[in-house]
């Protein structure tokens, strides 16, 4: 463990994650009986594959010659898509438009066998799509094709019923905002209040420019730029939470204060993760990853398996090694890619 100090405060240790892998594996093992309901704003993920072997004679930019295209479930619908690596018990909710892109989502979700009888379609919004062009293992450029519409009063009305409906069939929710519009402070209070009063888990991926508050949630899970934002903290390069000061630990008590979860989770790319609970030391992660060819997507792959592990009877500190785990190899797959049960497993059985 290592000393450092907090503006203002009194010492604090950063503990280093070293948990038995046998448990973590125990844990793992009871995802299957896991029933998670995903919210959040759904997109599409459109990929172009090529090779390069020219510079344009019109601008300074590679001309890629498209081999293949590849789509996949995007936003919350790839939280959903990750979730439904570890079990059958899988739903999503949230908005697609009523376009050809909608249907080509909705049909991917259907195909991953991800219940989307709480997806509503909604012909005043266009889905979201973006769309990667990767050549020789890299992506080129990406391009949004998007419209931030907020969710209509009739829209969250019917969120809300039909979350109502459902809290007794469920044991954790899983928030993705991406800041599309679907997630509002009215919908946003009544996930909370709903998971408060069933005792249901509640982990939320935040987005920093929405803003909502989520009162009562079991974690939360900020990566370290939506971190320093929330925090009122001006974006900075990699500093070491190791030495128990700097950036990290500054914001991890500000979004304590302010948030008041059960946990905060913030990711750190490369240096892995810092756990912050109140009362206790907070607990850094080293990173697992071996090679990182992609980072899309890793994110998704993290709060899937918190929110998982949690349900599954994990301490906070269990359930982010579980996610760190997860996110090292998720960042080693081109594309947004899933982790599987046997990956997992294989992961935690190599140390």
């Amino acid at each position: 463990m290592v000393a450092g100090r907090l503006a203002g405060s009194t010492p604090v240790m950063i503990a280093f994650g070293v948990m038995d892998s046998l448990r973590l594996s125990q844990i793992a093992g009871r995802f299957a009986g896991q029933r998670i309901l995903v919210a959040g704003d759904l997109m599409l993920d459109e990929f172009l594959w090529g090779q390069v072997s020219r510079i344009s004679p019109e601008a300074p930019v590679p001309v890629v010659e498209v081999t293949s295209e590849s789509y996949y479930p995007g936003g919350a619908a790839n939280v959903a898509r990750n979730v439904r690596e570890f079990t059958t018990g899988t739903a999503l909710m949230g908005v697609a438009g009523a376009d050809s892109q909608g249907d080509l989502l909705l049909s991917l979700l259907a195909e991953g066998g991800i219940d989307t009888s709480a997806v509503q379609r909604d012909a005043a919004q266009s889905t979201t799509v973006k769309t990667r062009v990767i050549a020789r293992n890299q992506q080129v450029v990406r391009v949004d094709r998007e419209r931030r519409t907020p969710l209509s009063p009739a829209g969250t009305d019917l969120a809300i019923g039909r979350l109502r409906r459902c809290m007794g069939d469920l044991d954790g929710i899983i928030v993705a905002d991406y800041g599309k519009g679907f997630l509002t402070q009215a919908l946003a209070d009544a996930i909370c209040g709903l998971a408060g009063e069933h005792g249901k888990i509640l982990t939320v991926d935040p987005h920093p420019h929405t803003s909502l508050a989520w009162k009562g949630a079991t974690a939360i899970k900020p990566n370290r730029t939506e971190a320093y934002l929330a925090a009122g903290l001006a974006p900075s390069g990699p500093d070491m939470p190791a030495k128990g000061g700097g950036v990290v630990m500054e914001a991890g008590r500000r979004l304590l204060e302010a948030w008041q979860p059960g946990s905060l989770l913030i990711t750190l790319g490369e240096q892995g993760m810092v756990l912050f609970e109140s009362g206790r030391a907070p607990y850094h992660i080293p990173t697992r990853a071996k090679e990182v060819f992609d980072v899309s997507g890793a994110g998704d792959t993290a709060i899937a398996v918190l929110t998982l592990a949690l349900c599954a009877g994990a301490s906070p500190a269990e359930a982010a090694e579980l996610a760190n785990c997860a996110s090292g190899i998720a960042v080693g797959k081109l594309g947004t890619a899933t982790v599987t049960m046997a990956e997992l497993q294989g992961s935690l059985a190599t140390g």
